[in-house]
C-alpha cells in the first residue's frame, strides 16, 4: 500500500513539475535596452532598460541583464512613453460618414469598426474610453486576440431624452408610437428614455450589456439637428436616477454638455465627468473642482481641421461652441479642475486619422510634459472612476512602472520637447506594444 501511494505521489509530483516547466517555458520576456523612459508621471526621464514579462512590466531603469530566451529590442537611445489614452473616442462611429445615421445598418457598423480598430492602435492609442455605441462584441474580440485594436472601456448605448442629442429620428417619425423603439435603439447604439423609471431601466440595461460607465446627453449638441446648444436635457431628478443606478454598480456617469446651466444641474446630480463643456464659465468650473468632477474636453477649434457637417445649422453650432475652447482650457487650468484628454473624432477615416494631431494641439495651453501626462496617467486615473466595472484590473494603465500593463511606444525623438512627434505616428512611432505584445517594430 505504501509503495502504491509513493508511486502515485511521485507521478503527481513529476506531473506538477512538467506543468511548472511548461509554464516557465511559455513565458514571454522582452527586454528593451538603451532607452530614455517617460513614466507617465514625472517630467525627468529614466535612463536605462525596461524588462517585460508576459503582459506586465517587471523592471524599469538601470542596466538589466537579458534573461534566457528574452527578445531584446535596442531602443537606440529613443524615448519610451506609455501607450496613449483617448477618453472620448467612438470605436463604432470613428469612420462612419454622417449620412450613415439615415441609411446604414448594424452589420456595416460592425465591419467598419473592425477595419478601423487596428488604425487606432497604430496611432499609439493603446486604450480608449468609448463614449457611446455598441462596441461590446468588438471589445470582446480584441481582448481575445481575434481583432487588433486598443483596450476599450465601453459606455454602451448613448442615453438621450426625446428630442435630445442622441435622438436621430426624423420629424415624420413623430409622434412616437407607444412601445416602438428606433432601429439604433434596437441594436444598442442609442437609448431614448424619458422619466425616472425609464432612465433607470435603460441605465441598468447598459450595465447588463457590459458598460464600464454610462454616457448621457445632458444638453444640446452640434452634430444633431433638433436640439439647440442652450437646451438643458434631462431634469435633475432624471439625472439623479441615472447616477443612482451607476453608483449601485460602483461606477459613474459622463454627460455630453456645453453650457453652465446644464453642467451645474449635472454636478448637483452627482455626474462625475463633463464631456465637452466649451461654453462654461468660472463659477461652473469652480463648482466642478469643489465636487471633484472631471472635465473631459477636446482641443477642437474652428481651424484647418474644423468639422464640416452636411447640415448648415450644425456648422453654425460648431462655430459657436469652438469659440469657447480657448477660454475653458485656460480657466480650467487656472482653477485646477481635473482634466482629461479626448478627441471625439468621427465622420470618416480622414478625420479619425487626426487623433495624434489633436493631442499635439494641447501645447496651445500646456507644456508637452503636461499634455503627455494628461494623455497617459491622468486619463488612466480618470478611467479608474469605473471602479469594479473597469475591465482591466491586472495592473495600472497609463504609466511605466513595475506591475503596470506593458502598453508602450518607442518614439524617434523626445515628445516632452516636441509634442508634434505624436501627430505623425507612422514615421515617429518605431515600436508600439500593447499587453506585452509588439504590434509594430521598425527598429529591427
Amino acid at each position: 500500500m505504501k509503495t502504491k501511494i509513493y508511486f502515485i505521489s511521485t507521478v503527481l509530483m513529476l506531473f506538477m513539475l512538467s506543468v511548472s516547466t511548461y509554464a516557465q517555458n511559455d513565458k514571454t520576456i522582452t527586454l528593451i535596452k538603451n532607452a530614455k523612459i517617460f513614466d507617465g508621471v514625472n517630467e525627468k526621464l529614466i535612463d536605462g532598460d525596461l524588462l517585460i514579462e508576459n503582459n506586465l512590466i517587471k523592471q524599469v531603469g538601470g542596466s538589466i541583464k537579458a534573461p534566457k530566451g528574452a527578445e531584446v529590442i535596442d531602443a537606440e537611445n529613443k524615448t519610451i512613453i506609455p501607450g496613449l489614452i483617448d477618453v472620448h473616442w467612438h470605436m463604432a462611429l470613428a469612420e462612419l460618414p454622417m449620412t450613415f445615421i439615415l441609411s446604414g445598418d448594424a452589420y456595416e457598423v460592425g465591419i467598419r469598426s473592425t477595419l478601423a480598430s487596428p488604425k487606432t492602435l497604430m496611432r499609439g492609442f493603446t486604450s480608449v474610453r468609448d463614449m457611446g455605441g455598441n462596441v461590446f462584441s468588438l471589445k470582446k474580440l480584441i481582448d481575445q486576440g481575434l481583432v487588433v485594436g486598443p483596450r476599450i472601456l465601453p459606455s454602451g448605448p448613448m442615453i438621450s431624452q426625446t428630442g435630445g442629442h442622441f435622438d436621430y429620428r426624423l420629424p415624420n417619425e413623430i409622434p412616437d408610437q407607444l412601445g416602438n423603439m428606433t432601429y439604433w435603439g434596437e441594436v444598442g447604439m442609442t437609448a431614448i428614455a424619458d422619466g425616472v423609471s425609464e432612465v433607470r431601466k435603460r441605465t441598468r440595461e447598459a450595465f447588463m450589456l457590459g458598460a464600464s460607465q454610462i454616457k448621457i446627453a445632458g444638453g444640446g449638441g452640434v452634430a444633431s439637428s433638433y436640439d439647440p446648444i442652450d437646451v438643458r436635457q434631462y431634469s435633475l431628478e432624471e439625472m439623479e436616477a441615472i447616477v443612482d443606478v451607476a453608483n449601485s454598480y460602483n461606477s459613474y456617469v459622463g454627460a455630453h454638455i456645453f453650457t453652465d446651466d446644464a453642467v451645474q444641474t449635472a454636478v448637483k446630480a452627482g455626474i462625475k465627468s463633463i464631456e465637452h463643456g466649451m461654453l462654461m464659465g468660472r463659477e461652473t468650473l469652480q463648482m466642478m473642482k469643489e465636487h471633484d468632477v472631471w472635465l473631459s474636453t477636446q482641443p477642437i477649434l474652428n481651424d484647418e481641421d474644423a468639422d464640416k457637417f452636411p447640415n448648415p445649422e450644425s456648422n453654425r453650432k460648431f462655430v459657436e461652441v469652438t469659440k469657447g475652447t480657448d477660454n475653458v482650457y485656460q480657466l480650467a487650468k487656472e482653477i485646477g479642475v481635473n482634466m482629461a484628454f479626448g478627441t471625439d473624432l468621427f465622420m470618416g477615416a480622414e478625420n479619425a486619422a487626426k487623433q495624434g494631431k489633436l493631442l499635439a494641439k494641447l501645447t496651445r495651453w500646456f507644456t508637452p510634459y503636461e499634455a503627455l501626462k494628461i494623455a497617459t496617467s491622468e486619463n488612466a486615473r480618470m478611467m479608474e472612476l469605473s471602479g469594479q466595472r473597469h475591465p482591466y484590473k491586472e495592473g495600472p494603465l497609463g504609466v511605466i512602472k513595475e506591475g503596470a500593463y506593458a502598453d508602450l511606444i518607442i518614439v524617434d525623438g523626445n515628445p516632452l520637447e516636441n509634442l508634434n512627434l505624436v501627430a505623425d505616428p507612422e514615421n515617429n512611432f518605431k515600436v508600439i506594444m500593447k499587453d506585452g505584445k509588439v504590434y509594430k517594430n521598425t527598429l529591427k
